[in-house]
């Protein structure tokens, strides 16, 4: 990944496109968070239920904020501590987050990826990113660019190129308040 490739990635995400990019395991889907049209056009081309919430991932957790609830000390030491790396957390979603995000829950499912590309696209963006499998729901994930393509067609606004980190499987999700392993990792 370029300057020119990251810039042409932030000005699809500004515009309310749809990317894909390489994520800890395998390609994912993303879009602004801030956008209903993009990210219920993202949920129709999964073909992916609205009311199973979505995963935002960050530079930091500042990005992040704005969509979470007030954390006690206990839980942010908790979350801190796997943080910036492949952990998602299951935690509570300010009442203002949109359903778009959280589904049925009044929780909302963050990270703050380890993951060079998204780490940079974020700091670019200057804000969190809609992250979700770039598959159809319940299909295998696309673990390359190619493959994206060949799921999606042009579907997807733009790739953004790079490689996956070394995790083998999807990252963890932990439910931050009763420690639950939702998907273990």
């Amino acid at each position: 990944m370029n300057q020119w490739q990251l810039k042409q990635a932030s000005s699809y995400i500004q515009r309310g496109g749809i990317l894909a990019y390489p994520t800890e395991a395998v390609y994912g889907l993303g879009c602004d968070p801030y956008n209903p049209d993009a990210v219920l056009r993202l949920l129709q081309l999964k073909q992916r239920p609205i009311h199973k919430g979505l995963i935002l991932v960050a530079e930091n957790y500042e990005q992040l904020d704005p969509f979470i609830a007030p954390l006690s000390n206990e839980i942010k030491r908790k979350i801190f501590a796997s943080w910036p790396g492949p952990v998602t957390w299951i935690l509570p979603a300010r009442p203002e987050v949109p359903r778009y995000l959280t589904g049925r829950h009044t929780s909302i499912a963050v990270r703050v990826s380890a993951q060079s590309v998204i780490q940079a696209l974020c700091r670019k963006i200057d804000q969190a990113l809609v992250s979700t499998s770039a598959n159809i729901s319940a299909r295998p994930p696309a673990y390359s660019a190619l493959a994206v393509r060949t799921i999606f067609g042009k579907d997807i606004d733009y790739i953004l190129p790079g490689k996956l980190d070394s995790t083998q499987k999807p990252t963890e999700i932990r439910n931050a308040l009763s420690n639950q392993i939702i998907r273990p990792g």
